[in-house]
């Protein structure tokens, strides 16, 4: 933490501190403990302009180029660290406090050393150490002037680097993702987040391990294989669409990024990974083997039956973020598929272009035809959804002769303790019957904003307090304890009650992995799930 207080005297008044320095010196590794040593309760402030090499303080041991500074108070020991084999030399200012009252005051400290000055402290150091040995120079005030314009532009790099690097970095980042097409500068980013430019790209390798230019970089050319995917074009025109003027130079970058031409990538038959089972699933249903693919049982069985065969499994589920990394990178992708909420997309982008698909904002339909579209069969998924929209027209056919109005219908995911109601975004066989068949959500759910949300949650006795037309329920808890909560349920007289328990409208699919997808071969078996329950093949008037 820096220390630079104004504290009040006994008075309440406001004591102003003013600092002086009162030698400055040059030292080398040899001299600079003995220097140090000197300055007994003086403060001071050591800058590295030469070399390389280890110091340490307090018993901890830095790394020290030019530009690094130590910020300290009287009585703080320093040393080269043992071995060191480094020739550092330097500038070493030590100057005194003093509040207005005359008492001693405080003057700049920092717990750790700044690793690399900006060049503005690094000139004013060195400008008043020239004034120093030549008073002459200035005016009769100007050391004074001079060292406190170096305290000044030093306080204020201490605070760049206490401010929590999550608030700006962040930020940051997210410019960049948003306008990596722009004319970008790290100068600009560092002005807007409030701290140096020495200090915003220390920082920024440090948490991307690349530099601000090289993740620029890695940006556009990652929007480049994008483009690439979804439709080969003039390079000129994509050069333009990424941030670069040319193609010529976009080429020359891509394949310094990528390892071959852009032609090349284009031809090359692209390896595409997916990160959960609904993507996984979609590059299935358009005859695609994902090198790595996220799976249910189900969808492995449904996969297994389409003698296309399994690349990497991957259980994504409750892993770290590095394990994500270090499976995808064994598989070595073209091109990731996910969700854009998904955390753990901003440290793949080392690897491979990642599509990052909307969640509840883009319907499966949506998704499918996105994915299709950038992996080059957009072709064969509107010859798929053709066949399934046959399939739907056929059932509402029927049920336009046995059901008439449909009325309203309302999904249940059931836990040990807890009820689910699902929207048409949060999938569970909602999104067909919502927007394929013709049901609507309950009037209290609505009331209760399950658009907004996703979804809405109950007790499981709560249920009975949902009236609908029709009931789905699909997935039922495990365990003794949970079964027992639902027969109670069904026993209870608010149950009980209920139209759609009185007229056998209530309908037990308990498939957990078949209706958890919210994809193009889960909706197809949901169909058929459902369509079967309404023709009371496979009903329960529970």
């Amino acid at each position: 933490m820096t220390t630079l207080c104004t504290p009040k005297d006994d008075t309440g008044a406001l004591n102003h501190t003013f600092c002086f320095p009162v030698r400055i010196s040059q030292w080398d590794m040899p001299s600079i403990q003995e220097q140090w040593q000197k300055g007994g309760e003086s403060w001071r402030i050591l800058l590295v302009q030469s070399g390389k090499g280890e110091i340490e303080l307090a018993g901890q041991t830095y790394e020290a180029a030019n530009g690094f500074a130590l910020l300290s108070g009287p009585g703080r020991g320093l040393q080269p660290a043992r071995g060191s084999k480094g020739s550092l030399r330097g500038q070493l200012i030590e100057y005194r406090c003093v509040l207005g009252n005359g008492e001693a005051g405080n003057g700049l400290a920092h717990e750790t050393p700044i690793a690399g000055c900006s060049p503005l402290i690094q000139r004013l150091a060195g400008e008043l150490a020239a004034l120093w040995k030549q008073p002459e120079l200035g005016g009769r005030f100007r050391v004074q002037e001079q060292f406190a314009a170096l305290l000044t532009e030093l306080e204020r790099e201490c605070a760049a680097e206490e401010r929590p690097v999550c608030d700006w970095l962040e930020q940051a980042l997210k410019v960049m993702e948003e306008q990596y097409r722009e004319d970008l500068t790290r100068e600009q980013l560092a002005a807007e987040a409030g701290v140096t430019p020495e200090h915003f790209s220390r920082t920024f390798r440090k948490a991307t391990g690349r530099s601000f230019n090289e993740h620029l970089t890695l940006l556009r050319i990652r929007q480049a294989q994008l483009g690439l995917l979804e439709a080969p074009t003039n390079l000129n025109a994509l050069a333009q669409k990424v941030g670069y003027k040319e193609g010529a130079y976009l080429s020359r970058r891509f394949k310094e990024a990528v390892g071959i031409s852009p032609t090349a990538y284009i031809k090359r038959n692209k390896r595409i990974a997916a990160l959960n089972p609904n993507h996984t699933a979609s590059l299935v249903a358009l005859g695609i083997r994902p090198e790595l693919g996220v799976y249910t049982p189900w969808l492995e069985k449904v996969q297994a039956g389409q003698n296309i065969g399994l690349g990497t499994t991957y259980s994504f589920y409750g892993q770290s973020a590095t394990s994500c990394y270090d499976a995808l990178a064994k598989v070595n992708p073209d091109l990731i598929v996910h969700y854009s909420a998904a955390q753990e997309n901003k440290g793949l982008l080392e690897l491979a272009p990642v599509l990052e698909l909307p969640f509840r904002t883009m319907n499966w339909r949506e998704q499918f035809r996105l994915i299709a579209d950038t992996v080059g069969r957009g072709a064969q998924a509107e010859s798929w959804l053709e066949r399934f929209d046959e399939r739907v027209y056929r059932m509402n056919a029927r049920l336009d002769m046995e059901l008439g109005d449909r009325g309203t219908a309302i999904v249940w995911e059931l836990c040990r303790d807890r009820a689910y109601g699902i929207s048409a975004s949060y999938g569970r066989g909602s999104q067909l019957l919502y927007h394929d068949i013709g049901f609507r959500p309950p009037d209290r759910m609505v009331e209760e904003g399950i658009d907004a949300k996703g979804y809405i949650e109950t007790s499981v006795n709560g249920l009975a307090d949902y009236p609908a037309d029709h009931i789905f329920i699909v997935g039922l808890p495990e365990g003794m304890e949970g079964r027992l909560r639902i027969e109670r349920l069904y026993h209870s007289e608010g149950w009980m009650s209920l139209e759609a328990v009185k007229r056998g409208r209530v309908y037990v699919l308990n498939h957990p992995d078949l209706f958890y997808g919210y994809d193009p071969l889960s909706s197809q078996a949901q169909l058929t799930k459902l369509s079967q329950a309404l023709s009371g093949s496979h009903h329960k008037n529970a």
